[in-house]
């Protein structure tokens, strides 16, 4: 590791710690009645409001608009890493444990390591120059059929007893889109800056978000938001998990490798865990503990540098 890289390492531990903490604010706030539509719109709407105040005060000038192909990015950008991302991860929320999310979308370093590959492969022009280079032995390929394995035992416990598959493949289908954005991120903040793509970020996630709010008009409601537990997991998670790790996360995906970053998301199921089991109460079976054994040790493997 370089010593110039050591803070970058440090920094990506910081954002891990925080982010496993993440699932279990999100299951608080949808025990307390908020629908995950609801929950991402007024995390993101402060996040935004928060970096707009930031450009305000440090006097930084952004332009609107980058042109059509630009923009598209940035809007694949917004889906990925917001509106699509919290909608199955929240959602996978309400089907079953914290902990299960959890373990399920750590699966991500793995699968971004696989669609980096893929693309650095068979892509072209500058996001496909831009994909961190690495080699793939047979300890990826072993790590890949371990933690898959290791999902399967995950969604056969959760439609076999008290969790749901739909959670479950929920969960997987956050990690997905999360490898996606770590791959178009990298070279985004290389051509516009940290913050400028962020702010594109919260302002596209927001943006596509609406549709589900108009599809599903009693997610939001504004009664249970004077309660003590929800503003203040919502200040959570719209400052701090959102527009703080947010800015920290997209700088280090820039300075360390989209796949090298990404890795440092296996750490954020154990503070889930920790905190689910303390906040939520929640256990794992030995089935479903084996399953996320498998996943985490998987991911290890794969991604052994």
């Amino acid at each position: 590791m370089k010593n110039h890289q050591v803070k970058y390492h440090l920094l990506a531990l910081l954002v891990s710690c925080i982010w496993g903490t993440t699932f279990v604010s999100t299951k608080v706030l949808i025990t307390a009645g908020m629908h995950p539509i609801a929950i991402f719109f007024c995390r993101f709407a402060l996040a935004y409001a928060g970096l707009l105040l930031y450009s305000l005060i440090t006097g930084g000038q952004h332009k609107f608009w980058y042109g059509w192909k630009e923009e598209a990015v940035f809007l694949l950008l917004g889906v990925s890493g917001g509106s699509l991302y919290f909608i199955a991860e929240n959602s996978s929320l309400m089907y079953t444990q914290a902990s299960n999310t959890s373990f399920l979308v750590s699966s991500t370093p793995l699968l971004t390591a696989i669609l980096t590959l893929a693309f650095g492969r068979f892509g072209k022009g500058r996001f496909a120059d831009n994909v961190e280079k690495f080699h793939a032995g047979w300890l990826f390929a072993a790590g890949t059929v371990l933690a898959l394995g290791g999902m399967g035992l995950m969604i056969f416990e959760g439609s076999r007893i008290q969790l749901s598959a739909k959670g479950d493949l929920l969960a997987i289908g956050a990690a997905l889109v999360w490898a996606v954005y770590s791959i178009f991120m990298g070279r985004m903040i290389l051509d516009y800056g940290t913050t400028t793509v962020t702010r594109k970020v919260f302002f596209y996630g927001l943006l596509t978000i609406i549709p589900f709010l108009c599809l599903c008009p009693d997610s939001f409601s504004l009664s249970i938001l004077g309660r003590t537990r929800v503003w203040t997991n919502l200040l959570f998670l719209g400052l701090v998990a959102s527009l703080g790790c947010y800015l920290v996360w997209n700088l280090v995906i820039n300075k360390l490798g989209n796949v090298t970053a990404t890795n440092y998301l296996y750490l954020n199921p154990i503070f889930t865990l920790i905190f689910a089991m303390i906040l939520l109460g929640e256990r794992m079976t030995p089935l479903a503990a084996t399953g996320a054994a498998a996943i985490m040790l998987g991911v290890i493997c794969a991604d052994r540098r």
